[in-house]
């Protein structure tokens, strides 16, 4: 392992951090410490959150929101904090407007389908343009084309620079009068890029668009103030952000989400049913239809509490210092090429890059067999992969137990890589 002789300023103490996280503790093939640098995939889990949801399963187990029975209470009341919790982790005005999915996709395909069949203000047709931008997810790119493709609205998109930012260039032609939804990633999963959201959601305002943030990688590294942000809807998801797999949420202004229909059928989502129709309970439960993602829930609330307690101001800032660390002693390494901003500006700890001659496959297996965890692939944005030339990347990405001896270990495993490959070319 290549040491270095100066550790960035602005880290968490990650001795103590990494003691919650049992994972990380783990020895690997040929007895290995694991290197974890694929957070932006999905995070490790603190002892606190696995806790959480052990402790409910053994003393609180039942279904929510329909059993008068002592566990029933106990079960719904820890649900209903938890979406407090949430709430005021990212300062909505209303617990209300939180409404729980199991992923951002569910959240996002959500709000797609929805406003596919809104009628009045919300609704979008023909002659209707939605925005969004050649650095999505595909979670944010499928359900606008399947939108537009049924609704016979039109899909535009901002492109990107070859910095890896967006083209701000025709903002104004781009969101226009005809623009409905501007749909838009905070954080990219692939470039690490943040992008200018407050222009761009006051100009969607301008002409009276709405605006859906997809927050999945920004909502686990930022300080977020939805009531301050002023987009409109905002989807994040559970397990980047130190918490369980199986977990969403989609965060709307009341006005706007008291306005759309129900996108699930079922129990718990109505006000009455009779065989002639149905009208739907109020929110949060009009989105929430059948059984929850109930310890799910209990858990995100413990991982809201573990990153409260941090602070969300120092988890930022530790995000910052570690990424400026990677890129640095990546731009060290002969041959490779980083993909988005080179520089810890407006940046999120994601860094994809390419070898030359080397398949990104084969880099991520060999780092793998030191220990080091990272991704290889199209990390479902391949519209950002075609627009920098490339099928695919290898992605090595940080979070809050992230430590410059792990980025050490990175590059010396690049560095074995290369020597692996040259040898046998």
């Amino acid at each position: 392992m290549t040491m270095q002789s100066t550790a960035p300023s602005g880290l968490l103490d990650t001795d103590r951090i990494r003691g919650d996280f049992p994972i990380l503790a783990r020895r690997l093939d040929g007895d290995r410490p694991l290197v974890y640098l694929d957070s932006a995939n999905t995070s490790q889990k603190p002892r606190q959150v696995i806790d959480a949801m052990t402790a409910h399963y053994e003393q609180a187990n039942s279904n929510v929101g329909r059993a008068v029975h002592q566990l029933g209470d106990a079960a719904t009341q820890a649900y209903e904090v938890a979406r407090v919790k949430i709430a005021a982790f990212i300062n909505a005005p209303d617990s209300s407007e939180v409404i729980f999915t199991k992923n951002s996709t569910e959240a996002l395909n959500l709000v797609a389908n929805t406003l596919c069949w809104a009628q009045g203000q919300y609704s979008v047709g023909a002659g209707d343009e939605v925005v969004i931008s050649e650095m999505e997810h595909h979670s944010n790119i499928v359900p606008w084309q399947l939108l537009t493709e049924r609704t016979g609205a039109s899909l535009r998109w901002f492109g990107l620079t070859d910095e890896g930012r967006l083209d701000m260039s025709h903002i104004d032609e781009l969101i226009n009068e005809r623009t409905k939804v501007v749909s838009l990633v905070w954080v990219s999963n692939m470039l690490g890029t943040v992008n200018p959201l407050e222009t761009i959601i006051r100009r969607a305002h301008e002409v009276g668009a709405l605006v859906v943030v997809d927050a999945s990688q920004a909502v686990p590294q930022l300080p977020v103030d939805v009531a301050a942000l002023g987009a409109d809807l905002i989807a994040f998801t559970g397990h980047k952000m130190v918490g369980p797999t199986g977990i969403g949420v989609l965060w709307g202004r009341t006005e706007i989400l008291d306005a759309l229909p129900p996108f699930l059928g079922g129990g718990s989502m109505i006000e009455t049913v009779t065989m002639q129709g149905s009208t739907w309970a109020p929110l949060p439960a009009k989105f929430e239809a059948g059984t929850p993602p109930i310890v799910e829930a209990i858990g995100l609330a413990a991982a809201v509490d573990y990153l409260s307690a941090i602070g969300m101001d120092r988890v930022a800032q530790h995000e910052h210092a570690i990424t400026a660390y990677a890129l640095d002693r990546l731009r060290e390494v002969d041959g490779l090429t980083i993909l988005g901003p080179t520089e810890a500006v407006d940046r999120g700890g994601a860094v994809s890059f390419e070898i030359d001659g080397v398949h990104p496959h084969d880099v991520s297996q060999v780092l793998d067999s030191l220990g080091v965890a990272v991704r290889a692939g199209h990390h479902c944005a391949k519209p950002a992969h075609a627009r920098f030339g490339v099928q695919s990347s290898t992605r090595a990405s940080f979070y809050l137990y992230t430590t410059p001896l792990e980025i050490d270990a990175l590059v010396e495993g690049i560095e074995q890589t290369k020597r692996f490959f040259k040898v046998r070319s």
